[in-house]
């Protein structure tokens, strides 16, 4: 059974309409890029997964054969949905580990505990008395990531988190999703880097103005394919 099904999702901001129908489905364990241009719907889709789009949403979304469209952001949480935002949304206020901590509060049973994110990441431990926003972007990205781990989710919803980074930093953060997925963590990922996306998952879904454009194994399409799902020429 998979873990995350998408049924004709529809979005709405007021009047404007922002998904279209949309269907997909990702396996325990698997890993999906969600592929498209700016203002494609690829952030609303997460959005409406994670319960941040409540009353704006119609369709399906089910998780672990529950629906759960329209079920608040923290419920959801606690099911094991996590997201790791666009821009980090660190809390500017709180130091590297107080970061950290708030992915505790969903109390959910399983791997992921401070030292397991500290081995994964060894610069957080050494730098987790500073203030978050006091870290490089690569290192604050490391925060958000093992803040959505250790709510200990099944599922991780993580939009964009290569953007702005240098290649060496990208290369550090995909690697570290490789070993994280190792656990058997189902993944979802927004990327910019189509073929960095495409190599890193299984499946791929393009978007195009809210509407699916291409969908299936992401060794199936040559650049072309993809090129014309992208841009809609």
């Amino acid at each position: 059974m998979a873990l995350l099904e998408l049924e004709s999702l529809q979005v709405w901001y007021g009047d404007l309409q922002a998904l279209f129908g949309v269907s997909l489905s990702l396996d325990e364990g698997g890993a999906l890029a969600l592929i498209g241009a700016n203002g494609a719907g690829k952030s609303t889709l997460l959005g409406a997964v994670c319960g941040l789009l409540e009353g704006r949403s119609r369709g399906a979304v089910r998780f672990g054969g529950a629906d759960v469209l329209g079920r608040p952001a923290e419920g959801l949480a606690r099911e094991g949905i996590a997201l790791v935002p666009e821009g980090r949304m660190l809390f500017t206020s709180l130091s590297v580990e107080e970061n950290l901590r708030m992915g505790l509060l969903t109390r959910r049973a399983g791997p992921w505990t401070l030292p397991r994110i500290y081995e994964l990441f060894p610069i957080l431990q050494e730098f987790r008395a500073r203030p978050a926003t006091a870290l490089s972007g690569g290192q604050q990205q490391m925060v958000a990531i093992s803040r959505a781990l250790l709510s200990n989710p099944r599922l991780l919803l993580c939009d964009e988190i290569s953007l702005g980074l240098a290649p060496l930093v990208v290369e550090q953060i995909y690697a570290s999703l490789a070993r994280i997925r190792g656990e058997g963590l189902a993944i979802v990922l927004v990327e910019q880097d189509v073929q960095r996306a495409c190599s890193f998952a299984d499946e791929v879904c393009c978007l195009l103005k809210g509407r699916v454009t291409l969908q299936g194994r992401s060794d199936a399409f040559g650049h072309a394919q993809i090129a014309q799902a992208y841009f809609g020429h």
